[in-house]
């Protein structure tokens, strides 16, 4: 799936197989660190594994993302080719958020993609994010990628919900 020139068009690269498996350790670093990372997901019907999906943070700072609750949360997927259009992206994003919410307690939830990823927007209105910024992605060695970031927000998504305690190092706390 990383290796896939169409599913990483918006990606500086392709990732070799050294580069994928350095990314499933950092996910799995995060996972146990944090408590929350990127979950593998697979088809129930089959078993198949055709991606990922979930809340991560981000390795990045940019300007915007002092102005939010901290410490900033992205919910992020990436699944194979014969995997888009079947929804999994929009029902993963949302169990991640629902997670995020009333597990972790987040206050917020942001999430983000170069301007010309269309589909990754699409799923961002889908899940209930509104549109807040546009920046430039830094990228290591290279020109910054245009792009924009969307949010949604626990009390703003969910109405009438209760709340759990806030996460540590938010502005609720």
């Amino acid at each position: 799936m990383n290796a896939d020139p169409r599913v990483m068009e918006h990606f500086p690269a392709p990732l070799t197989r050294e580069m994928s498996d350095a990314l499933v350790d950092r996910i799995e670093a995060e996972m146990q660190q944090r408590g929350f990372g990127l979950w593998a997901v697979e088809v129930a019907s089959t078993g198949e594994l055709i991606g990922f999906t979930g809340l991560s943070r981000p390795a990045f700072h940019v300007d915007w993302m002092a102005a939010r609750p901290q410490p900033v949360v992205e919910v992020g997927w990436r699944l194979k080719r014969s995997a888009w259009g079947h929804g999994y992206a929009t029902e993963g994003a949302r169990a991640a958020i629902d997670f995020g919410f009333d597990e972790v307690g987040l206050p917020e939830i942001v999430s983000f993609t170069v301007v010309g990823n269309r589909r990754s927007q699409a799923v961002m209105r889908r899940i209930g994010m509104s549109f807040l910024t546009s920046y430039d992605h830094p990228v290591p060695g290279a020109d910054p990628l245009p792009s924009v970031a969307f949010s949604v927000v626990r009390d703003a998504r969910r109405p009438g919900r209760s709340s759990p305690a806030p996460y540590p190092g938010s502005r609720d706390e």
